[in-house]
């Protein structure tokens, strides 16, 4: 059950526009945001000269295909790479240090085309091999603590296996192991499995700012860029950004899914001109998103923050949660 804390996390987040983010750290797929949304930072400005995705917007066709192709190539690192850190030996360890650099970002930029054709990913272990039932929670209290939650039995009730005199259920994420050898993910005793249930936090200027997390397999790391970028580039609120379209990459198929709205403005341009495999999904396919945000009033104490003071914070918090699933935002 992965809960997403800032202490401790030096080789663990990124700064994007400006903002910390932090993501759970593998076995936990989520460390891939931070690839991902180096190769946005970084590369954008070599892709498109001048602008900016928010220049762009998501009305235009490019706009799709450049944040599908970043996700493609951070992906292949995420199903080759992603296992137990405590079974990483010294070299997996920089490794790893390295997949989540700037440097690193920088180098992939001359693998794709702006103005395509889009790129066929090669063939990779796909971390994710069941549909399940993931669950993810956020609160925040009047003194600034702020948690990113989220937690999953893998498939329908997982294992089977129920824990007596406590009623909750095990998971059967054993099921993400790999039986290739060669593989870092591959099965062995005492050994966690890759998992994608994903938590993320995000921080600004020293200061916790919010949680967020978008349940729905591999749709999360995908998930998270696009929140991410929604509020960080086009300026949306918290439920203006989940209540925006949504697309779905599936990496072994190389098949784009697009929602249904999205796929009629511009699912016939990035099949016709840059080359993606587009059909149309609608509700769950592109997984559930919820978040908190913290605003600040002019008159913010930060030496109360993070429940280090006595006093609460000065403040309020914003809350979203997604039309397409079960979820709501409470406040008391």
């Amino acid at each position: 059950m992965p809960v997403t804390t800032v202490s401790g996390w030096k080789h663990r987040h990124t700064n994007y526009h400006g903002y910390e983010i932090y993501e759970s750290m593998a076995p936990s797929q989520a460390w891939n945001v931070l690839e991902l949304m180096n190769i946005l930072d970084v590369c954008t400005p070599e892709w498109i000269p001048g602008q900016t995705l928010a220049n762009l917007g998501p009305a235009n066709p490019q706009y799709w295909h450049l944040i599908v192709e970043a996700k493609k190539l951070a992906y292949i690192d995420l199903y080759n790479y992603n296992s137990d850190p405590r079974f990483w030996t010294e070299n997996q360890q920089q490794l790893f240090k390295k997949l989540i650099s700037k440097e690193y970002a920088s180098s992939l930029c001359g693998k794709v085309n702006p103005n395509g054709p889009a790129f066929t990913p090669g063939p990779t272990y796909n971390g994710d091999t069941g549909a399940g039932d993931t669950i993810y929670l956020t609160t925040a209290d009047r003194w600034g603590n702020m948690v990113s939650w989220i937690n999953s039995n893998y498939m329908g009730f997982g294992s089977g296996v129920t824990i007596p005199g406590y009623g909750f259920v095990l998971n059967c994420r054993l099921g993400q192991f790999t039986l290739n050898p060669n593989h870092p993910n591959k099965i062995e005793p005492h050994k966690r499995p890759y998992d994608t249930i994903s938590c993320g936090f995000v921080m600004k200027d020293g200061k916790p700012l919010m949680t967020l997390g978008l349940m729905g397999g591999d749709m999360q790391v995908q998930g998270h860029e696009q929140m991410l970028v929604n509020m960080l580039d086009l300026g949306a609120n918290l439920q203006a950004s989940t209540d925006m379209a949504r697309y779905y990459h599936q990496e072994i198929q190389n098949k784009l899914n697009l929602e249904t709205q999205l796929f009629n403005l511009v699912g016939a341009a990035l099949r016709d001109k840059y080359g993606h495999k587009v059909a149309p999904v609608t509700g769950s396919d592109v997984g559930g998103y919820q978040a908190i945000m913290f605003e600040p009033s002019p008159a913010y104490d930060s030496d109360s923050a993070l429940g280090g003071g006595v006093k609460p914070i000065n403040g309020f918090y914003r809350a979203g949660s997604d039309h397409r699933k079960d979820g709501e935002a409470v406040g008391w």
